[in-house]
Formats: C-alpha cells, sequence, structure tokens
C-alpha cells in the first residue's frame, strides 16, 4: 500500500514514521501530481487555518476534496477541523465528512491532556486494549450526521473519533503514542 501524508504544515514526519513502521510506503503530499497512484491519505495536525491557506495556495484543495470522495482520508486534529462539513466559522474545509467540529475545543496548550479511551472499533486490527489519546489544542467533534458513526467519546459521552466510510477523523493525536494501531485501523479502512 502507497498512503501520503500532507506535509503542508504540522505533524507529517511523526505519521510518516509511524505508517513506515508497519511497513507502509509514504509519499509526502505537497502538490496535486503527489496524489497520483496512491491509495490513502492523511491529513496531520497542525493549525487547520494553515492547512487550509497553503491547500488554496497551492492548487490542491479541489483535487484533495476529489480524491477524497474516491479513496480513503484520515485526519488527526487539524487534519480532522479540514475534513469536516462544518466548524462554526469561515476557512477553507474539504467539506467530505458529515460532522460538526469546533476548533480548539478544550482550551489553549497548556489545556493539552492525555486520557485513555476504550475504542471497540480497534477490534478490527485485533487489540481493543484501551488507547491512550494525545489531545493538543484539540477539536470536538460536536456532532455526526446521517452517514458517519462515532468510534470513540471521552467518559462525558464527547466526541473525540468518527468514521463515514473510507474517511476516519480523530481529535487526538495517534502518532504521537507509539502505538500504531489507529494506523493499522486506516489500513485496514483502505481495504
Amino acid at each position: 500500500m502507497k498512503i501520503g501524508v500532507l506535509a503542508l504544515q504540522g505533524d507529517f514526519i511523526e505519521h510518516q514514521q509511524m505508517l513506515e513502521g508497519i511497513g507502509v510506503q509514504v509519499i509526502q503530499v505537497r502538490l496535486p501530481a503527489h496524489l497520483q497512484k496512491l491509495d490513502g491519505l492523511i491529513i496531520p495536525g497542525g493549525e487547520s487555518t494553515t492547512i487550509g491557506k497553503l491547500a488554496v495556495d497551492f492548487d490542491l484543495l479541489e483535487p484533495l476534496r476529489q480524491f477524497g470522495r474516491e479513496r480513503g482520508i484520515w485526519g488527526t486534529c487539524a487534519g480532522a477541523i479540514f475534513l469536516s462539513k462544518d466548524i462554526h466559522r469561515q476557512q477553507p474545509l474539504l467539506q467530505l465528512m458529515d460532522i460538526t467540529v469546533s476548533r480548539n475545543a478544550f482550551g489553549r496548550q497548556v489545556d493539552s491532556f492525555e486520557i485513555t479511551l476504550n475504542v471497540p472499533a480497534l477490534a478490527r486490527v485485533g487489540d481493543t486494549s484501551p488507547f491512550r489519546a494525545v489531545f493538543i489544542r484539540a477539536p470536538l467533534i460536536d456532532a455526526v450526521q446521517e452517514g458517519a458513526e462515532v468510534i470513540a467519546s471521552l467518559p462525558n459521552g464527547r466526541i473525540v473519533a468518527a468514521r463515514q466510510g473510507k474517511l476516519l477523523a480523530t481529535s487526538f493525536h495517534p502518532e504521537l503514542t507509539g502505538d500504531d494501531r489507529f494506523h493499522r485501523f486506516f489500513m485496514e479502512m483502505l481495504k
């Protein structure tokens, strides 16, 4: 399998290292031509307005939308924002996933935290032990519309991961944990 990692801004190197650690060929995506012959794409955490502006500047917005209509995309943190249809404000979005997201829902950088989540969907990769999730200036998935499903929530019920077909959104950063289960889960989604 060949997976792209959007390499405009954010923690794309960490995703690349996780993918390479499970034997996946990785292409850093910066231009529309880099999307050719990819099986899937990861949009990393970073700053969603910057990612959106750079996607516009590099003429990537429409090619990314088209890619997501045909193949799988996983957005982590800012990438989840970029995938969503609504974020309660105006900025460039792919508008591919039927979710509503609130940016910086947990507060500022100093309010970042880690928590253990139960993610039954990880049974698909054979391990449903609790997942240690890292939240850094994280968004929250406010609502999941018809067609999308919740795959992880905080103990208080707030949604932090959702899936829709071959699209995946996580509010947290699995690439920072050393636990490759979400990366393997995404690979399984693409099969």
